[in-house]
């Protein structure tokens, strides 16, 4: 076992609703992103990253337990509501071991800054499933001047205490992740810090859009407001944050024994640029589960390197404590794979097969190499990404025992996880298409 001073620090960042190609190094149309830009070509950028799920909270609990989120029940929510408010049973077990535990019992400082979203006080929360220190949102969409959510209520917390700092709330969380640094800095312990911003999820606010947050009131998912503009300049917000995290990081002679990794929790919302794929939150389609990801940390993962290597986000529960040296719970085997090796040696990409599934429209898709078989509403579809990432061209009557044999495979793991509740909530209106 690694001695707590020979064990690399984590920084995990992750947007919320960012987009496979919003970023300028993904080919975005805007220069909104010169700090994340940087920090690809410091690191590994990967081509074929994958959320867990298109939507919020489902990717948060893999996140958290490094295993596939359908093993949990609070997980078949989509997304968690505050419906759930007070609830015993909705929401990220205590008991259940996750990252930040694991972390934490070898001597880790673990501590979430931003959106938390895995259920609500008092039998749900960040302190209660390995995180030391918090402060951000318990739930899901937030205004970013008034920070309340859709019902009206405040959600702003420092640990489980309510705290009523003004701010514009992106910038709130870049200056508490920053003093966390300096903090763990101070205590000579490695840390493991999850920095996980509302940006850019509605509501459409810039910084300097305090009025339009009294205009729209608890309407944040507002689609009388918003432009392609104002969703560039939050994903720019974020983007300066992260530039001070960064440069924290150097300043505190931290850098070259920190892992950094930036990634989405779901893909494309209203005003994303998903060019060249298509669907957005809410589907299974490349655009609402392929993300963008970017590693680096300085003398063990080699700069300026595009990687083609198949990914999840549990696969990070993995890779972190392979770092570590910590070994996972042997009652909760992980379904997430190590990428430690890949990321410090570049080999070739590993052939990876991912599945995912969605109560909204009963979507069921499965990656197989360049291969992916697709139902939606009971339509079958088979593409190869590695020719058509738009997925347009259907080889389901084409190729019929290929399909067969994915389908088959879909079958066969589908009945490795619990059923989904029929309780479970689909919200459709998290389906922002492009409304009229």
């Amino acid at each position: 076992m690694k001695r707590a001073t020979d064990r690399p620090n984590f920084v995990f960042i992750m947007a919320d609703d960012l987009g496979h190609a919003d970023l300028s190094c993904y080919g975005g149309r805007a220069p909104v992103s010169p700090h994340l830009d940087r920090m690809a070509a410091e690191g590994v950028r990967f081509s074929d990253a994958y959320a867990n799920s298109p939507v919020c909270s489902p990717t948060r609990f893999a996140l958290m337990t490094g295993r596939y989120q359908y093993r949990l029940r609070g997980a078949a929510e989509e997304p968690l509501t505050s419906k759930y408010r007070g609830s015993a049973e909705i929401g990220l077990a205590p008991e259940h071991p996750t990252l930040p535990s694991l972390l934490r019992d070898v001597g880790y400082h673990t501590a979430l800054v931003g959106k938390w979203h895995l259920g609500f006080a008092p039998h749900f929360g960040p302190l209660k499933s390995g995180y030391q220190d918090f402060f951000g949102v318990m739930g899901g969409g937030l205004d970013y001047f008034t920070h309340k959510d859709t019902n009206g209520i405040h959600d702003l917390y420092d640990g489980e205490v309510e705290t009523h700092e003004v701010g514009y709330l992106t910038d709130l969380i870049s200056e508490r992740a920053v003093r966390c640094i300096e903090a763990c800095a101070q205590r000579q312990q490695p840390f493991f810090l999850s920095v996980h911003y509302t940006a850019p999820h509605w509501p459409w606010e810039t910084r300097d859009d305090e009025a339009e947050a009294h205009r729209i009131g608890n309407q944040l998912a507002h689609t009388d407001g918003g432009s392609v503009k104002t969703y560039q300049s939050m994903i720019h917000h974020m983007d300066e944050g992260i530039g001070r995290i960064l440069a924290t990081l150097r300043a505190q002679g931290l850098d070259e024994n920190t892992v950094v990794v930036f990634t989405s929790d779901n893909g494309a919302e209203r005003f994303s640029d998903t060019w060249p794929l298509i669907g957005k939150k809410m589907d299974l389609l490349e655009g609402g589960i392929r993300v963008p990801l970017i590693a680096r940390w300085p003398g063990r993962i080699a700069a300026g390197h595009v990687s083609r290597q198949v990914c999840i986000t549990m696969d990070w529960v993995a890779t972190f404590l392979e770092w570590a040296g910590v070994a996972p719970h042997p009652e909760y085997p992980l379904d997430g794979e190590s990428l430690c090796a890949h990321l410090e040696a570049l080999d070739p990409p590993t052939l990876r097969t991912l599945y995912w599934r969605m109560k909204y429209r009963n979507q069921k898709a499965l990656r197989e190499g360049d291969w992916k078989y697709l139902s939606i509403e009971g339509n079958d579809y088979l593409f190869n990404l590695a020719q058509d990432e738009r997925e347009r061209a259907n080889h389901a009557l084409r190729d019929p025992q290929r399909l067969a044999r994915m389908r088959a495979a879909y079958a066969s793991w589908c009945e490795t996880m619990p059923g989904i509740p029929q309780d479970a909530i689909s919200v459709l209106a998290y389906a922002t298409k492009d409304l009229p």
